[in-house]
């Protein structure tokens, strides 16, 4: 994959890692710091194994953009980006529209720049 393309795809991916880290083992600190206004500061602890399996899914999205980093194949190795980057794509939007704006921009923007890199580096 060209240059551009990894690098957003290793930045999608090292955000999505976050994500997981936040949601799995810093819920009720990070989270709450993170989701501030959100919702209140007393639900964090009854939604912290519900946020650990965002977090997990998360974490599922990672590795499989990861993953395209060790595919030799020129061809799948941007398939399997593709794929794992349309999730996120979808994830973005779905969570801008029903939570809040914010969830696109900072998901869902990194998703389809990187998406469209790898696109263009196909053509």
């Amino acid at each position: 994959m060209a240059l551009l393309a990894s690098i957003l795809i290793a930045l999608v991916a090292i955000e999505h890692l976050y994500i997981l880290y936040m949601e799995m083992f810093a819920w009720e600190t990070l989270g709450k710091k993170t989701f501030r206004g959100s919702m209140p500061d007393e639900l964090f602890k009854p939604t912290k194994k519900l946020a650990a399996n965002q977090g997990l899914y998360n974490g599922f999205l990672a590795a499989g953009l990861i993953w395209s980093f060790f595919v030799k194949d020129e061809l799948w190795c941007s398939n399997i980006a593709l794929f794992f980057l349309s999730c996120v794509l979808v994830a973005g939007i779905y969570g801008g529209w029903t939570a809040h704006r914010k969830i696109f921009i900072t998901q869902g923007l990194p998703a389809l720049l990187a998406l469209l890199a790898v696109i263009a580096n196909r053509l």
